[in-house]
C-alpha cells in the first residue's frame, strides 16, 4: 500500500481550501449524535452512554465530528504555497510546497510535499477514514519514517514536517479524533464568534500533546486559533489563521502561522489562493 500511494502521487484538479490545519470547508451536515459518538469512542469501542457525559462534552463531541465529516472533498485538486520558518535563533529559510487532495471510493488522501530544495524534501502523506483516525506516512530525504506496521497513528505522528514546527498530527487535525471533547465556552475572537473546544489525549506521549484548545469560527466552522499544551500541561504551541480570503463565495485561508512558545520558533504557510 506504502508503494502505490507513491506511484499515485500526481495529482490534477482545482485550487486547494486548507481549512484551519487540513480544513475550512463547510459540507454535509454532521451525523447524528451516536453514531458521532461510536466514531470517537476510544479504540473504536462502544462509545459512553450520553447519560455519563454532560451536555459541554455531547456539544463538544458532535462538533468535532461535524469537523472530521466536513474535511472530506468532492474533487481532487492541487494548491501550492510557500512554507517560511524561523528557528528560536532567527535563522530563516523558506521553501516551495504542493498540497494534493485525492479521493478514492473508500477514503481520501492529503498529500504536503516541499518541492524546492532536495536537501530539505519531505513529502507527508495523511490517509483519512471516516471509520478511524488517521494514517500517516513520512518520507524525508530518501528515508521512510513508519511503524512496525508501515504507517504512523496516534502519537506516533507527533513528529515534524519539513523541519517546520507544523507537525504530521497537526495537518491531520489529529485531536479531533481522540475520545473527550468538551465545548469550553462561546466568545468573540478577532470580531468573530466562536465555539471553543477542548480536545484531551487519553495517553499523551512525554514529547507530544496532552490537550489541544481550538477557537472554531462559527459562520465558516474553521479553526482561527488554537493552543497545543506539552505532556506536562505547559503552553508548547500557539495557531493562528492570519489572512483570509473570499474566493468563488467561499472563504479560503491565504496564509497561518503556528508558533513554538518553548523553543521560539515560528512557521507560516503562504497559500496561492486562485478563482476558478
Amino acid at each position: 500500500m506504502n508503494v502505490r500511494l507513491r506511484k499515485h502521487d500526481p495529482c490534477n484538479g482545482s485550487a486547494v481550501l486548507l481549512r484551519g490545519f487540513d480544513i475550512w470547508r463547510r459540507g454535509s451536515a454532521a451525523l447524528p449524535l451516536l453514531a458521532a459518538m461510536n466514531l470517537l469512542a476510544a479504540g473504536g469501542g462502544v462509545a459512553a452512554a450520553t447519560n455519563n457525559l454532560s451536555d459541554a462534552e455531547i456539544q463538544g463531541r458532535r462538533l468535532a465530528q461535524q469537523l472530521l465529516e466536513q474535511q472530506r472533498p468532492a474533487e481532487s485538486f492541487t494548491n501550492t504555497g510557500v512554507l517560511k520558518v524561523k528557528d528560536g535563533r532567527s535563522r530563516r529559510s523558506e521553501s516551495p510546497v504542493k498540497f494534493q487532495t485525492i479521493t478514492t471510493t473508500s477514503n481520501w488522501l492529503t498529500v504536503y510535499e516541499i518541492t524546492g530544495d532536495q536537501t530539505n524534501f519531505a513529502r507527508l502523506t495523511v490517509i483519512h477514514d471516516s471509520n478511524r483516525p488517521n494514517q500517516y506516512d513520512l518520507q524525508k530525504n530518501g528515508m521512510v519514517k513508519t511503524s512496525g506496521e508501515g504507517f504512523l497513528t496516534g502519537n506516533e505522528a507527533m513528529i515534524p514536517f519539513g523541519g517546520s514546527d507544523f507537525w504530521a498530527v497537526d495537518l491531520g487535525l489529529e485531536f479531533f479524533h481522540w475520545p473527550e471533547q468538551k465545548l469550553l465556552k462561546r466568545v468573540v475572537r478577532s470580531s468573530r464568534g466562536c465555539s471553543v473546544v477542548e480536545s484531551t489525549n487519553p495517553d499523551p506521549a512525554t514529547n507530544g500533546y496532552s490537550r489541544v484548545v481550538s477557537w472554531i469560527d462559527s459562520e465558516s466552522d474553521g479553526i482561527i486559533h488554537a493552543e497545543a499544551y506539552d505532556a506536562k500541561g505547559k503552553l508548547l504551541k500557539e495557531y493562528d489563521t492570519k489572512k483570509l480570503k473570499k474566493v468563488n463565495g467561499q472563504w479560503q485561508v491565504e496564509e497561518i502561522e503556528i508558533c513554538n512558545d518553548q523553543t521560539g520558533s515560528r512557521t507560516r504557510l503562504e497559500f496561492d489562493l486562485k478563482k476558478k
